[in-house]
């Protein structure tokens, strides 16, 4: 038996050891129940601050993505409307330069007569000889036909010279352009009777005709056109091509010189002339061939101009039309938006469910 004395009387009384195993039972029952629910209401208060800490977390982080995206898509609108701006002031701006280039050579055309357009050519064909006369053309004639013969006269002779000051070749050289304001337009063949008349009253060997007319026709448009089957030695050509028909023609006209003073030579000394005319025909027929390959060259490089000129159409149509393109273009911008973007993005998409769901760890 154990003597115990109440706390609050202060009277003893005697208790067994069972009843004493018993009275401990109930106080530490009491203080273990005591402690446990204070234990729960403690982490019941972490885990609702966990939480809320998670959801400020997750929310402070959906918005942090939210700018993120946000601070993107006005970066690249920005980036985007910058470039195109750039874009479309320069396509104007070249466009504008183009119109008016065009703008003033029409005018200019528009305001000068037939005769001066005339004029020009013809300007346009001396300067372009005098600026190479000196260098290639140092023995040659080149002048205007001043001289009238049965109530006609050709524009231009020109007149090669060897070293002993024998001529070796001439060309009787017609010039015709046309205005567009001209009512009635004129065709090539409309002059070349009149250019071989010319021709055959000043002694020339050959015949061109430097021409702008028909501007529109392909056969003209391919470079330097034999038209002998018409008239003898006669050929037509575009402007740019005028020097390089002198240079053809007076560089067959030397080798065909060279092989006449030899065959001169060769009669002197009585020899055999066979092999050397032979030698001749086969210069002709390779003089021939020369010529269309250089023909078929010019040919060529015509079409690859008119190509060019096609694809520089080509570009004026679409600068002409990339308002609307630009318009598409910022029409897309402005339709940009956050669930488009996270839409086709799996990691995006991936990264918002990841912040959605509870976090695993809290429980």
């Amino acid at each position: 038996m154990q003597e115990l004395k109440c706390p609050k009387c202060g009277q003893a009384f005697a208790i067994d050891q069972s009843g004493y195993s018993e009275i401990l039972k109930q106080v530490h029952d009491k203080e273990f129940d005591r402690a446990l629910k204070e234990r729960l209401e403690i982490a019941e208060m972490e885990k609702t601050s966990a939480v809320k800490l998670a959801e400020s977390a997750k929310e402070a982080r959906i918005q942090e993505l939210t700018h993120e995206i946000a601070a993107r898509e006005l970066a690249e609108k920005i980036a985007l409307n910058e470039a195109t701006s750039k874009l479309k002031e320069s396509f104007e701006n070249e466009l504008k330069l183009k119109e008016e280039e065009l703008a003033r050579y029409k005018d200019f055309t528009a305001r000068q007569p037939t005769k001066m357009i005339g004029e020009l050519l013809e300007q346009h064909c001396e300067n372009e000889f005098n600026r190479l006369r000196a260098t290639g053309f140092s023995k040659a004639y080149f002048e205007k036909d001043s001289e009238i013969r049965a109530n006609s006269k050709g524009d231009y002779i020109f007149r090669d010279f060897d070293d002993e000051g024998s001529e070796y070749i001439s060309i009787m050289f017609e010039m015709k352009n046309e205005s567009e304001e001209t009512a009635t337009k004129k065709k090539n063949e409309d002059f070349l009777k009149e250019l071989d008349k010319d021709r055959n009253e000043k002694n020339c060997e050959y015949a061109v005709l430097v021409s702008l007319l028909e501007a529109d026709n392909e056969l003209y448009n391919a470079g330097i056109v034999d038209v002998s089957h018409r008239y003898p030695k006669m050929y037509v050509v575009r402007p740019q091509f005028f020097i390089p028909i002198i240079t053809l023609l007076r560089n067959a006209a030397q080798n065909s010189l060279n092989y006449k003073l030899e065959l001169a030579r060769v009669k002197e000394q009585n020899i055999d002339i066979t092999t050397f005319e032979s030698e001749i025909e086969e210069f002709k027929s390779g003089f021939a061939r020369n010529v269309k390959l250089y023909s078929d060259k010019l040919k060529t490089a015509i079409e690859e101009i008119d190509k060019t000129i096609s694809h520089l159409e080509k570009t004026k149509s679409a600068l002409l039309s990339s308002d609307n393109n630009l318009r598409i273009a910022n029409n897309k911008a402005d339709d940009l938006s956050i669930k488009k973007l996270v839409r086709n993005n799996p990691t995006m998409a991936a990264r918002f469910r990841e912040l959605e769901s509870p976090s695993s760890e809290i429980e």
